[in-house]
C-alpha cells in the first residue's frame, strides 16, 4: 500500500483547501453550512453566552432603567443661583455657574464658578472654583446627604465628611448645608 502525500480536505462550505475546522465562509458561501455535532454544540454553546451576557447587562442596568423618579436627588443637575447671607442677614445672589451630579453608583462630584477672576478663596474655592468629588450616602428620607471628600482642588477639603441638606421638587434641587450659620443656598436644575 501506498501512502499518499498529506493534504487537507476541501471545506463542504466554501470548498478551500484551509478545512472545515478552518473555514472563513465568504458571502458565496453563506448559508450552505452543514452543521454537525460539533458546530452545533458550539452553536449552542455561543447562544448560551450571548443570553448571559445580556442577562448580566440587564441586571446591572435595571437599577438606572428604573430610575424613573422625578424625586430622586440621583442625576445631573445644573446650578440656576447661589445666595449667601450678607452682613445685612438677608440672602444676595453671587453670578456663580455650576454643576452636580449624584450617580446611580453613589459618588458625588461638584464644579462650580465665579465669573470674577479675582475671587477671594473660601473654604470650598481656589481662584474662584469650586470643584471635588467621592463616595456619597444619600438619606432621602431625612433630605440629607454625606460626602467623604476624595479628591477636591482645596486639598484641605480632602477626607472630609460634608453633610448637605437638599429638596427636591420636580425639576428643581436646594442643596443648603447641615449648619445654617454657614449661610448659603444653592438651586438646581435637571439637566
Amino acid at each position: 500500500m501506498t501512502s499518499l502525500p498529506f493534504t487537507a480536505p476541501y471545506c463542504r462550505n466554501c470548498a478551500s483547501r484551509r478545512g472545515y475546522a478552518n473555514c472563513r465562509p465568504s458571502a458565496e458561501s453563506f448559508g450552505r453550512f452543514d452543521f454537525t455535532p460539533t458546530s452545533k454544540r458550539r452553536m449552542h454553546m455561543k447562544t448560551e453566552l450571548q443570553f448571559a451576557m445580556f442577562a448580566l447587562a440587564l441586571a446591572v442596568s435595571g437599577p438606572a432603567l428604573a430610575q424613573d423618579n422625578k424625586a430622586s436627588i440621583v442625576g445631573a443637575w445644573r446650578m440656576t443661583s447661589l445666595q449667601f447671607t450678607n452682613s445685612e442677614g438677608s440672602l444676595a445672589e453671587v453670578p456663580y455657574s455650576g454643576q452636580v451630579i449624584f450617580s446611580q453608583s453613589g459618588s458625588l462630584s461638584v464644579q462650580a464658578m465665579d465669573p470674577d477672576p479675582a475671587a477671594k478663596p473660601t473654604t470650598y474655592t481656589a481662584n474662584g472654583y469650586e470643584a471635588y468629588y467621592g463616595p456619597v450616602e444619600i438619606d432621602e428620607a431625612k433630605n440629607t446627604f454625606t460626602i467623604t471628600v476624595e479628591s477636591s482642588l482645596v486639598r484641605d477639603l480632602i477626607g472630609q465628611k460634608l453633610v448637605r441638606k437638599f429638596q427636591v421638587t420636580e425639576d428643581q434641587l436646594v442643596i443648603l448645608p447641615a449648619d445654617p450659620s454657614e449661610g448659603w443656598r444653592v438651586t438646581y436644575e435637571r439637566f
